[in-house]
């Protein structure tokens, strides 16, 4: 396998009855790492309901260091993907929303609070669902819908959306942590769950509001014929 393999480089495929498709390599490194921490979530999850609160501490830190490590890698080496622009958020999707419902279903995590973080990641992934099929270059089929390397949208996380989901990983992680904590940290726990309920009713509305979130990448043409 050549070096341009492991790189997000993009490329053309053709035929001499279509036009060119713009297609991208996804098979990179930083994509598998964040493919591992999808996978781990259910590990993640089991630990969690069986209090095992030791390897769910240790899930937590593989999740956290390797999230560091694919944007580096990606940053680094050129490895940067339309998919890996949305398999990054996704990834800390699926782990926030094992943490929450795990924790919430322990008694660790106030359920309205649970319910906000998770009712604000569906509609975002409804809109994503949206947006990639909106922005899909033709013809628009099954196929080519779940085909990830070929690009149609980035998705730009906001600025709050950064500080949000920093705040939800802190209290996943502390509340995670806490009964392993030789000290209470009931009070302190409260104040932060009370800020994230802020930060995640905020973010939701930012991506409402903002016009840069999402940037289309295939503007379709008037007057032009589909492929």
């Amino acid at each position: 396998m050549s070096y341009d393999a492991f790189r997000g480089n993009t490329f053309h495929s053709s035929s001499p009855k279509n036009k060119p498709t713009i297609r991208e390599n996804i098979h990179t490194l930083p994509n598998l790492l964040t493919i591992s921490r999808i996978i781990s979530c259910p590990i993640l999850a089991w630990s969690i309901i069986q209090e095992n609160f030791c390897l769910a501490t240790s899930l937590l830190v593989y999740a956290g260091v390797t999230d560091w490590v694919d944007g580096y890698i990606a940053r680094r080496y050129n490895m940067r993907t339309v998919l890996g622009t949305i398999l990054d958020p996704a990834a800390d999707k699926v782990l926030m929303t094992t943490l929450t419902v795990t924790l919430a279903y322990k008694s660790l995590l106030p359920v309205p609070l649970a319910v906000i973080i998770i009712g604000r990641d569906v509609l975002l992934s409804l809109s994503a669902f949206y947006y990639r099929y909106s922005s899909l270059p033709p013809p628009k089929t099954f196929r080519r819908y779940w085909d990830f390397s070929i690009p149609s949208a980035e998705v730009r996380p906001t600025e709050i959306s950064k500080v949000n989901t920093a705040l939800q990983l802190l209290l996943m992680g502390v509340t995670t942590i806490s009964p392993l904590l030789p000290f209470n940290t009931t009070l302190s726990l409260g104040y932060l769950q009370w800020i994230v309920a802020g930060t995640t009713i905020w973010s939701g509305l930012s991506y409402v509001f903002s016009k840069n979130a999402v940037r289309i990448l295939h503007k379709p043409q008037k007057g032009r014929k589909p492929d």
